[in-house]
């Protein structure tokens, strides 16, 4: 029997995830871009509008928001407001990341 052939019959059947291995692995690789975490994790209420979201780069849903002030917005977008859950869809986003994603929302607003 050949070496390959050996190898092939005993390689494993399957692979084991460890939970927040994902997250350790995204960490090292340093922080996500603002637009790559709302695509992955805000996109489905902030695109949509779902629960009352408001609308990424909506200058009228997010006036008043904006008016509370920075502090507020990431506050909110960390802790979790109204229907929004801490960190959205995010659990594993670093608070600089949420920053990130939420300035890229209201980009040129």
């Amino acid at each position: 029997m050949s070496e390959e052939a050996i190898k092939d019959r005993i390689k494993p059947v399957g692979q084991v995830r460890v939970a927040g291995a994902e997250a350790q692995t995204a960490a090292a690789s340093g922080p996500r871009s603002g637009a790559d975490v709302y695509q992955a994790s805000c996109f489905a209420c902030h695109g949509t509008g779902a629960m009352g979201a408001p609308k990424a780069g909506d200058a009228a849903a997010w006036q008043d928001r904006i008016a509370k002030g920075m502090d507020t917005l990431l506050d909110h977008a960390i802790n979790g407001f109204n229907a929004m859950p801490p960190k959205g869809t995010c659990g594993s986003c670093s608070d600089e990341e949420i920053k990130a994603a939420v300035e890229h929302m209201i980009e040129g607003i």
